[in-house]
């Protein structure tokens, strides 16, 4: 398991109006122990440098666990990465957000800056985080629920995540893991395998297959969208 520590900020009291926690795990504790680097480690592997990925929806669809997971197969891969999670009261049918900076080197600061690829599951998510992506940056919004408007210098992508967990898979509960299987696709320094083993790590047994099916959905998506670039 990668190594880890946990910070937490601001009131825990209940009815807060916001609690934020940062976890950071290092990637060069997992190289030893994890599936086959994609990392720093890896035969010709380039130079990462400093990765920003925004994911954001409302309370309840399962964006810090979606954030959790691609911490865990970033370091898996041997990257250094830092998990910056906020949530809270307000965040249930408004917008949340979860961090996660990627690097190759130790991460100086935790929050993403300029985020080089935003996940955005609802509108409120879109209309608040989308114009804080970094120029030349990636958007990915469910089209489903989201009708997107013009960002300068930011390239957006829909597609229906939703839909597809609902209607292909018959369980929307798994909307978050159809979405992080289409981001994967634009995370080269992220291998699929480490992917694979974060989701059965974080996901009860029963339910292993489920969330399986969902990854391979959500790349299907994104493989498109990827190639029409």
């Amino acid at each position: 398991m990668p190594s880890s520590r946990s910070i937490r900020t601001g009131s825990e009291s209940p009815g807060s109006a916001h609690r934020r926690t940062v976890v950071a795990n290092v990637g060069s504790t997992a190289r030893a122990n994890g599936p086959a680097a994609a990392g720093p480690d890896a035969a010709g592997a380039k130079k990462l440098g400093r990765l920003e990925v925004r994911l954001s929806g409302s309370g309840g669809q399962g964006i810090i666990l979606a954030a959790s997971i691609l911490t865990d197969a970033a370091a898996q891969a041997g990257w250094e990465v830092v998990n910056t999670q906020s949530y809270g009261p307000e965040a249930r049918g408004g917008a949340s957000k979860a961090e996660v900076v990627i690097s190759d080197e130790e991460v100086d600061y935790p929050e993403a800056t300029e985020p080089d690829i935003t996940l955005c599951l609802s509108q409120a998510a879109f209309d608040r985080y989308a114009p804080e992506a970094k120029a030349g940056g990636l958007v990915v919004y469910d089209s489903g629920l989201v009708t997107p408007s013009e960002v300068d210098g930011v390239r957006l992508v829909g597609a229906p995540f939703t839909q597809v967990a609902k209607e292909h898979l018959g369980k929307v509960v798994v909307t978050n893991i159809v979405s992080l299987g289409a981001l994967t696709e634009y995370l080269d320094p992220i291998s699929h395998e480490a992917v694979e083993v974060a989701v059965a790590r974080r996901v009860p047994p029963r339910f292993k297959e489920l969330n399986m099916k969902a990854l391979a959905a959500g790349r299907q998506l994104g493989r498109p969208a990827k190639t029409s670039a």
